[in-house]
């Protein structure tokens, strides 16, 4: 990885400060999925509420993002992002002083906290307009690597639960957000080479183009496993193998962490080899680790281990398919960040909603793994099919001199 000339090139306030309004986001984005043992056991929630609970925050997070990526091309998104942020903390006071007592009541908390999902259409757009296609990768590996905070959320929320109440815990969180919030209106800054405002319409026009939708598929698997997982997990561990919520945030986070991690990784590897050959052997290793763990090993450590495997993978995914999306459409970032990332989010919607219902209806979480896998095999041969036209089209040496 390149470090020196990543410093070089760019604005790193700017990247770090991409990076901790990402990171913060994501922490309460998915909050509601660690919390979600506290939650059920005090609402008498069954398999399949518990599974829409958490997936409701993500749902939204993902169809927030085309406006919010709509907002990032035509205010900026510096500003987008200072909005984005009042609206979550004023969502968690909210949830904090009415003392939430019903599920509708969390629904609506978690539409509000999609719109720290939405974060990702402008953490990502706001450090990539600073940096050379050369850079993409990494660059936007390390804003992306913010989803960590999903790390936190998994580690402190449950033990937190446990100590004041998943209540508190609400409040507590807003402490961090508004540190954020100031570090981010001082040391962020939009790029001189942001384009001018584009129209809501131009959506419609780049939803022409078939690459629009063979990036949001690729991502609705990488990014869509991600953060479903990362919603899901704490409720898994908790219903397998008996484990308790601050035992199994523990295993979460570490999990959420090795995907959070490798994210930046994988956008290097993507650098150095090519977006194309990285994804394939990513996509690869998350279908038949997906697949493995379907069969339920009778060890938590060896679902673990298969789980750690799978979002290591997903993580390097996230990095390797934005190390492509710029190459392709670098003056549409801000719209092309937008749907790539609602299409992620749904993804994850699809996978959270999926394993709740898988085990409330066949008493088994294994359907809702084994077509996840299959999708991951489904993004593979995409790969195989397109790639040949993406590297001798705008991935052609003659264009760019990324490695495509």
């Amino acid at each position: 990885m390149d470090i020196k000339g990543l410093l070089k090139s760019g604005h790193t306030p700017t990247l770090f400060s991409a990076f901790l309004y990402f990171d913060m986001a994501f922490m309460v984005w998915v909050v509601l999925g660690p919390l979600g043992v506290h939650i059920a056991r005090d609402l008498g929630l069954n398999a399949g509420e518990k599974g829409l609970m958490v997936a409701i925050p993500v749902l939204a997070g993902a169809l927030l993002r085309v406006p919010m990526g709509w907002m990032v091309d035509h205010i900026g998104p510096r500003r987008t992002g200072q909005i984005g942020q009042i609206i979550v903390i004023f969502g968690l006071l909210w949830a904090w002083l009415a003392d939430l007592s019903s599920l509708n009541e969390l629904f609506a908390l978690g539409v509000l906290l999609g719109v720290a999902g939405a974060s990702f259409a402008v953490a990502l757009p706001l450090a990539s307009r600073w940096y050379p296609p050369e850079h993409q990768g990494l660059a936007l590996g390390i804003a992306g690597a913010g989803n960590s905070g999903t790390v936190f959320a998994a580690l402190f929320a449950p033990v937190l639960a446990d100590h004041f109440g998943w209540n508190a815990v609400f409040g507590l969180a807003l402490i961090p957000l508004v540190i954020t919030f100031v570090v981010y209106s001082v040391m962020a800054k939009d790029s001189p080479e942001c384009p001018p405002p584009q129209k809501f319409s131009q959506y419609f026009i780049v939803l022409k183009d078939a690459d629009t939708w063979w990036f949001m598929f690729f991502y609705s698997v990488t990014f869509g496993g991600f953060v479903g997982l990362a919603s899901s997990l704490v409720i898994y561990f908790n219903g397998q193998y008996g484990l308790e919520p601050s035992t199994a945030g523990y295993l979460t986070a570490a999990c959420v962490f090795a995907g959070s991690l490798f994210r930046p990784i994988g956008g290097g590897l993507a650098d150095r080899l090519g977006g194309i050959r990285a994804l394939q052997i990513l996509y690869v290793m998350v279908a038949v680790s997906m697949l493995a763990v379907s069969f339920a090993p009778s060890s938590v450590w060896g679902a673990f281990a298969l789980f750690f495997i799978s979002m290591m993978a997903l993580g390097m995914g996230n990095g390797s398919v934005f190390q492509l999306v710029p190459q392709r459409f670098r003056k549409e970032i801000g719209i092309m960040t937008g749907l790539v990332g609602m299409a992620g989010g749904v993804g994850g919607f699809y996978l959270a909603a999926s394993l709740g219902f898988s085990k409330q209806y066949t008493d088994s979480y294994q359907w809702g793994f084994v077509i996840f896998a299959g999708l991951a095999v489904l993004a593979l041969l995409g790969l195989i099919r397109v790639k040949t036209r993406w590297r001798t089209t705008w991935g052609s040496p003659a264009i760019t001199s990324a490695k495509i």
